[in-house]
């Protein structure tokens, strides 16, 4: 396999990379910072349409981990990149939170449930019976299904929670529609992140904690891709899959050093699989 170039672009997933349970794990900070001290360009992604970047910045600081606000990207914001290159200035019919409108008010768009171009599903912990009934009305009016992503379920101190995913599903049921999912693993959403920073993928690493998500979605964008064990995925799943990482190493903390300030520029990196 040729020598891959040298990481000069980070990616990272947060959930279980960064934080567990709204607990920094070990060693998230120093790479945060060691991030910020090379003048990388470097982003912090997430699935989860429910915050804005600024929230997310406000949150992760409470926690110690001080990420700018410019270096957050959510499946929200990836959304609503999508449906500003697709059909600019268009509507939408939305069931999310405020990360979710607040990203495509920001582009232009005027959210309505009176013929809209798009019906768009993201993240909320108060779906309502009589939204998701509009919702599917909409679609099978005519209005283009998109959802912010795909996971089935996300993390909750009491257990999972049924997510984007599983709802999309429901809609999908009722409707014979399937969704444009615009998050991870769409590398639509590693590509966009990548162009808001200015990178390029065949110099960039994406970490992440899930093989389906974040590892498919570093895989497809042509990135190095890293798995962590500290989050939902064990060194036992690995082979369940017909792709697997560029790396595996147990925490974020393992990955400190291997970010390059400015006088180690010119180091290589680690080559293969380990």
């Amino acid at each position: 396999m040729a020598e891959r170039k040298p990481i000069t672009s980070w990616l990272t997933d947060m959930d279980g990379v960064l934080i567990h349970e709204g607990i920094p794990i070990p060693g998230a900070d120093a790479f945060i910072k060691r991030l910020r001290d090379s003048g990388l360009p470097f982003l912090v992604l997430t699935n989860n349409s429910i915050y804005t970047a600024r929230d997310l910045h406000a949150r992760l600081q409470r926690m110690g981990l001080d990420v700018p606000v410019e270096n957050i990207w959510t499946s929200a914001l990836a959304t609503a990149q999508f449906l500003d290159d697709q059909r600019p200035g268009g509507t939408a019919y939305v069931i999310g939170e405020a990360g979710l409108t607040t990203a495509l008010h920001d582009i232009g768009y005027v959210l309505t449930d009176h013929d809209p171009d798009y019906v768009v599903l993201g993240e909320t912990r108060t779906y309502s019976f009589e939204a998701l009934t509009k919702a599917i009305r909409l679609i099978n009016a005519g209005a283009r299904f998109i959802c912010t992503n795909p996971d089935e379920t996300g993390p909750s101190a009491e257990g999972p929670l049924p997510a984007t995913g599983s709802v999309a599903a429901l809609i999908t049921k009722a409707t014979g529609k399937d969704p444009y999912f615009a998050g991870k693993p769409n590398p639509l959403m590693m590509r966009t992140g990548l162009n808001a920073i200015g990178a390029h993928s065949e110099t960039s690493a994406m970490i992440g904690d899930r093989m389906d998500t974040d590892v498919l979605a570093g895989l497809e964008a042509g990135m190095q891709t890293f798995l962590v064990l500290t989050g939902l995925t064990t060194v036992a799943d690995i082979d369940r899959y017909p792709f697997g990482p560029s790396h595996v190493v147990e925490s974020i903390a393992d990955l400190v050093s291997l970010v390059d300030l400015p006088d180690q520029a010119d180091q290589p990196t680690t080559g293969n699989r380990d």
